[in-house]
């Protein structure tokens, strides 16, 4: 999360007091909802009881489950740090993945249209929020080069950018950014474990697939070197003439014995060992 301007710093402690929520909840609330593009929002922090979600809408969940009050000073919180978050220039990418709740695992389903917001902050607007990237620093999180996603998202501190057009997919996870290669596969949706560090899917036209399934391009920038071919592999060539030769020496064995016991003559003999040893 980039550094707060000091007007910035003014706004969230000016929410902060007017919840009755401490500045660090607050902020921690706000990164968030930017993670979740402003529409949405997954945090954890003991003054919102516990682990809880939030979507634009009205939905919320908190872990203190029965405390209304709690619950609608949490939703109205959320609601206008969305609005604030619209009101940032750059701060949201275009098109959104949508939130849906299904049995152990929730699935994001992008879509490519841009979202528009009231500001409910009053002159928020008209400053910034955080302090502006160093020149030539795009303050994406991405690898550079990759500038305008098709999607982004985020779920249990795992986010993602999607660039259809390159056939690329960024995931940022524990502190690493690692690039994929999505090769033919049109994705419509991500969905990952409800646990942090579950495993991340997606869908395509082939069905669900386990992004571990496709070739990794870089990690940290750093690019990665195609897997080469297990040495086995040659190995296993290999063993075919080995098990030729074998069995023609057994064979010549064999007839060698036939031809003591007088079952083979001299000329069947010779004749049957040229015709094996040819094949060496």
């Amino acid at each position: 999360m980039s550094q707060l301007t000091p007007e910035g710093w003014q706004i969230i402690n000016n929410l902060a007091q007017r919840y009755n929520f401490s500045f660090d909840a607050v902020f921690s609330l706000l990164q968030s909802v930017i993670n979740g593009n402003g529409s949405m929002a997954q945090f954890s922090h003991p003054e919102f009881g516990g682990s809880g979600q939030w979507m634009r809408g009205g939905m919320i969940m908190l872990g203190d489950m029965f405390n209304n009050n709690l619950k609608n000073s949490v939703g109205s919180l959320c609601q206008e740090l969305a609005d604030l978050v619209a009101s940032q220039p750059n701060l949201l990418q275009t098109g959104s993945f949508q939130s849906q709740t299904q049995g152990n695992q929730q699935q994001n389903n992008y879509s490519g249209g841009v979202q528009t917001h009231q500001n409910s902050t009053g002159s928020a607007g008209s400053v910034s929020l955080f302090v502006p990237p160093p020149p030539g620093s795009s303050g994406n999180w991405w690898p550079a080069g990759l500038q305008f996603p098709n999607s982004t998202g985020s779920q249990n501190n795992v986010r993602y950018a999607y660039f259809a057009t390159i056939h690329r997919l960024a995931i940022e996870a524990n502190g690493h950014v690692t690039l994929y290669d999505t090769l033919d596969h049109q994705i419509g949706g991500f969905s990952q474990q409800q646990s942090v560090g579950g495993s991340i899917t997606f869908t395509s036209q082939y069905g669900l697939v386990d992004v571990n399934n496709l070739p990794v391009i870089s990690i940290d920038n750093n690019p990665v070197q195609p897997q080469s071919a297990p040495v086995y592999a040659n190995e296993a060539v290999n063993t075919q003439p080995v098990n030729l030769e074998g069995d023609i020496f057994a064979t010549l064995e064999k007839l060698a014995d036939l031809k003591s016991k007088g079952i083979v003559t001299e000329n069947e003999y010779n004749a049957k060992k040229a015709e094996l040893l040819a094949r060496l």
